[in-house]
């Protein structure tokens, strides 16, 4: 379903409610939404009057409704059955960049609106037969298109121009009547459209092999099996959390710059599909929570968006910080700091576990990789001794850096994974003194490293974690001693007063560490997708997410879905293809 023009929801709502009660409705349902670039509030979407049948998925709505700034959002309801996507901007604009067919199509009054003659004094906006090519573009043979009843009757030139694009136009009603829908028209144009839209039909063999059984690997397996994929996960661990996933404690947080730039947009899109993954699988209070986070600008790092380019939409997912947000971090008045409201911790182990416990999917541990050969129609994964570990119709390679080596021996690749390795330092809450505990920050703090307390430790007592260090071509991830001494300046500095009571608490019989190994690539980017569809045609890559996995993972899962799938993508596609791993590929 695609609507223009914003009706506070209630479009979407209708068609939620329709199908939910569908008697032979199709699995999922997508409604995208193209709408001004500023989208009414969270209590004006609240505050719409629906009826009884509407109003818990109006209050669903509601709740979900936060930092809608300019862009692209995806809202997941119904267990991710239903997925609304948002699109806030210019009609023109996203019309001509959207890349999928839609069913049926559903315009505001804007569309006609910004159709009609401009003058002088008034920017210029698309002609009738403009905007009637571009929404051709987006349909199939048979998509439906309705029309509000004011504009039922069109004048010859723009009925003309309806025919022209292919659509035809149903017969006219003498007078309108003011319960029917209005104009109805129908694409089928006598000639066979040439789209360049992605339109390739589901692939016949669901079932796929995915190397990695950590936040990427997960992440692809939930989002696969969910639609009804097979989906078969290796990992050379024995359980849950044996590589990089094992983190005890994390943040899913957005990045932030003065350009807003493709990191900060594509993070704010992984922070929001996460948490929202997260309230769909998780325990909240105990897995994870959405407590917001402080971000302390030590020497300045990370501005804000001024002016019109970060919208009050825009300050619900970070804005300056309060004197109260930073007096309860304990940090001394007019420190810099922001506050990101739209934020919180995770425990990315239990979110792993989850995921790989979607129905659809099997995961095999202890299974280590040695190569992958292509046999036929099928990927096949070969273990040390030659033995055949798996084999599927398509292979999503998810093992963080030790996909270097499985990959690197085939032609056309060329992803530069760079290692990098983190250790956190971490205790028991009950350790502490009363004066210790007292000031603790309520919610976590990040900037220079993060902190965190209140979260499980793996053992299951509160705890508080430090970290995590950085340290580029590592291969290993051992704990060292000299890196809780690091972790220990790097809270002083984040913290000074907690940093000052709480040195004793670093002693090699008090802490406790954790380290992994992350990988990433040069432009900070993660690598999602095909790596050279001609020379791999079914490999697909989930890496490079760095020290986000927390906040990219779920987002990547997704985005390869939707790719595989032919859905609508839950980034705009500009962006999209800027995570595309066949940017790597060799020419």
């Amino acid at each position: 379903m695609l609507q223009t023009g914003f009706d506070l929801g209630l479009q979407f709502l209708t068609t939620w409610r329709d199908w939910q009660h569908a008697p032979a409705r199709p699995d999922r349902l997508f409604f995208t939404l193209i709408a001004d670039p500023s989208l009414p509030s969270q209590d004006a979407l609240a505050a719409l009057s629906v009826g009884p049948d509407l109003q818990g998925m109006q209050q669903a709505l509601a709740c979900a409704w936060r930092g809608m700034t300019p862009g692209t959002h995806r809202l997941v309801f119904a267990d991710g059955q239903v997925q609304l996507t948002v699109h806030s901007g210019p009609t023109d604009k996203l019309l001509r960049e959207l890349d999928v067919l839609v069913d049926q199509v559903l315009l505001g009054d804007d569309f006609f609106a910004a159709t009609t003659a401009t003058t002088s004094t008034s920017p210029p906006t698309a002609s009738p037969l403009h905007r009637l090519q571009a929404l051709a573009r987006v349909c199939r043979q048979g998509t439906r298109v309705r029309m509000p009843v004011q504009h039922t009757s069109l004048h010859t030139p723009d009925r003309e121009a309806w025919q022209q694009c292919g659509f035809e136009l149903a017969p006219e009603q003498d007078p309108p009547d003011a319960g029917s829908p209005g104009l109805t028209a129908t694409f089928a144009p006598a000639w066979t459209p040439r789209s360049r839209l992605r339109q390739s039909p589901p692939p016949a063999a669901r079932q796929v092999l995915v190397i990695g059984a950590g936040l990427s690997g997960s992440a692809v397996a939930h989002s696969l099996a969910v639609r009804g994929w097979a989906v078969t996960v290796l990992d050379q661990g024995h359980g849950v959390g044996a590589g990089a996933s094992g983190l005890p404690a994390g943040l899913a947080a957005p990045h932030v710059s003065p350009d807003d730039s493709v990191l900060s947009r594509i993070t704010r899109a992984g922070v929001r599909a996460t948490l929202q993954r997260a309230q769909t699988l998780l325990h909240k209070g105990t897995d994870w929570a959405s407590t917001g986070v402080l971000e302390h600008r030590i020497e300045g790092k990370r501005s804000l968006p001024t002016g019109d380019a970060w919208p009050a939409s825009g300050h619900e997912w970070s804005t300056q910080a309060t004197a109260q947000h930073i007096a309860a971090a304990g940090l001394p008045p007019q420190s810099p700091a922001l506050w990101h409201g739209l934020a919180g911790w995770i425990r990315p182990r239990q979110l792993v576990a989850a995921q790989l416990q979607t129905p659809g999917v099997e995961v095999r541990w202890g299974q280590t990789v040695q190569s992958l050969e292509r046999r036929g129609a099928l990927w096949t994964a070969i273990g040390a001794q030659g033995q055949v570990l798996g084999q599927a119709p398509w292979l999503v390679v998810a093992s963080a850096f030790d996909s270097l080596a499985l990959l690197r021996p085939l032609p056309g690749f060329a992803v530069p994974l760079n290692p990098l390795r983190g250790q956190i330092s971490f205790g028991h809450l009950h350790a502490l003194s009363e004066t210790q505990r007292q000031q603790l920050p309520p919610f976590p703090v990040n900037g220079h490293g993060s902190f965190i307390s209140g979260v499980p430790n793996p053992d299951g007592a509160p705890g508080w974690y430090i970290g995590s260090t950085f340290e580029r071509n590592c291969v290993q991830a051992p704990v060292r001693l000299e890196d809780h001494d690091a972790n220990r300046l790097r809270l002083a500095t984040l913290l000074p007063a907690l940093g000052a009571t709480m040195q004793p608490q670093f002693a090699p019989e008090q802490v406790q560490g954790w380290a992994g190994l992350r990988c990433t690539l040069p432009d900070r980017l993660p690598a999602a997708g095909p790596l050279d569809p001609t020379r791999l045609p079914g490999l697909w890559l989930c890496s490079g997410m760095g020290a986000r996995g927390i906040s990219l993972a779920v987002l990547c899962g997704e985005l390869i879905a939707a790719w595989l799938e032919n859905e609508p993508l839950p980034l705009a596609p500009s962006l999209a293809r800027q995570l595309a791993a066949q940017r790597f590929a060799n020419a």
